[in-house]
């Protein structure tokens, strides 16, 4: 019996790596994991896609997934870029943005005039030289440097391959600038606890499934949730040997994992 499977009440999934894998041509679903969100919600189980997607505005994203036969909607998802919009506000922060271009719109309501701030996304292809040396100068010019990282993660999986993440580069300018990143997304215990709160379940009624070790399932676990890594995405064999974190199971992809939920109910 699979003990870690009972008394739960919601779940929140990792997107890119666990519903489908994303890439150049838009990406493809994995195998499977359209029905299985079919299945959560017809089961009366909450369900959060808690992503660090921001390569895209919510709406767009969540468009893209429904064209490939998910049912979910833009209530449903918890993402960096509106968190990070709301502690700008609340802290008078004006932003440099380093973001992926179709990610912009979502900080249209954001005064960026004199910035005194950089944010820092998943920006592809304007991770350029001259894009990165702007944005240290910016921060390096500031007597207290502020800068806020959407997510941290090291590399994601496109369907041609391994691609570096924002962490890589976030590192970069945290050792240029002598600063310590504010991260705003998974592994943030703040961005776990905010998904909880929307769906209105407890941490331990609640399960984490995702294909990131240290992000998904670590960040999941600190804020005392089960977790699941799937062996899909950027899921490696060598994961399992991971010296800190310790998954509740593994499973070999998201269906997988609901068929064993849905049998505790």
């Amino acid at each position: 019996m699979a003990g870690w499977a009972r008394a739960v009440r919601g779940l929140l999934l990792d997107v890119s790596g666990v519903l489908y894998d994303s890439g150049a041509d838009g990406g493809v679903p994995i195998a499977g994991s359209a029905e299985a969100v079919r299945r959560i919600k017809a089961s009366g189980l909450k369900l959060r896609l808690c992503t660090n997607e921001t390569q895209a505005t919510r709406e767009n994203f969540v468009k893209k997934l429904q064209g490939m036969g998910f049912d979910v909607s833009v209530s449903e998802v918890t993402a960096p870029a509106p968190a990070a919009c709301h502690i700008l506000k609340e802290r008078g922060l004006r932003p440099h943005l380093l973001v992926h271009d179709d990610l912009v719109p979502e900080f249209a309501e954001i005064d960026k005039t004199n910035p005194n701030c950089v944010v820092l996304g998943d920006a592809a292809e304007n991770f350029t030289y001259a894009n990165l040396n702007e944005a240290f100068r910016v921060l390096i010019g500031m007597e207290k440097p502020v800068l806020i990282s959407l997510g941290r993660g090291r590399y994601y999986k496109e369907t041609d391959g391994l691609k570096l993440d924002v962490g890589a580069y976030m590192k970069a300018l945290e050792y240029a600038c002598d600063v310590q990143a504010e991260v705003v997304g998974k592994p943030s215990k703040r961005f776990f606890e905010s998904a909880l709160a929307e769906m209105g379940v407890l941490a331990e009624q609640a399960i984490m499934i995702g294909d990131d070790i240290v992000n998904d399932v670590g960040g999941a676990q600190q804020c005392g949730m089960r977790a699941l890594q799937v062996r899909t995405g950027k899921y490696r064999p060598s994961d399992e040997n991971h010296p800190d974190v310790k998954p509740d199971a593994y499973v070999n992809n998201l269906a997988e994992a609901v068929d064993i939920i849905l049998q505790q109910m």
